[in-house]
Order: structure tokens, then sequence, then C-alpha cells
């Protein structure tokens, strides 16, 4: 089943992004002053949103989610 509407991410939780590229390795950025400039929901793939936990967001871009 396809989602056309994804669910909106509370970037004002997150201080850490972590993005999982292909094949394994991982990048972090933190999101100081980061959240204007990101819309996920242009991006394809997978969040993990873990930021009432620990204040981090997972992305998996398609292919690798």
């Amino acid at each position: 089943m396809k989602r056309y509407f994804s669910n909106p991410v509370d970037l004002s939780k997150v201080n850490t992004l972590i993005y999982h590229l292909p094949d394994g390795p991982t990048f972090s950025v933190e999101m100081d002053d980061l959240d204007g400039f990101l819309d996920f929901d242009m991006e394809l793939g997978d969040i993990c949103d873990t930021s009432d936990i620990d204040g981090v967001l997972h992305f998996f871009p398609r292919g690798n989610a």
C-alpha cells in the first residue's frame, strides 16, 4: 500500500539527523538552525523519528530502507 500523504515531522524536538547512506555508512548533522532548509515531504525514503526519546531523527533514503 502506498502512502500519498506523509505524516509531518516535528523538527523542533530534533537535535541530530542521522542519514543512512546506501551500502551501510551513515553521517550525522546537528540540527541547530537547519530545520528551515529540510523538507522531508520531498524526499523518497523512510523516517524513524526517535526525537521524543533521544532527539534523533533517522532518514533511510529509498533503496536503503
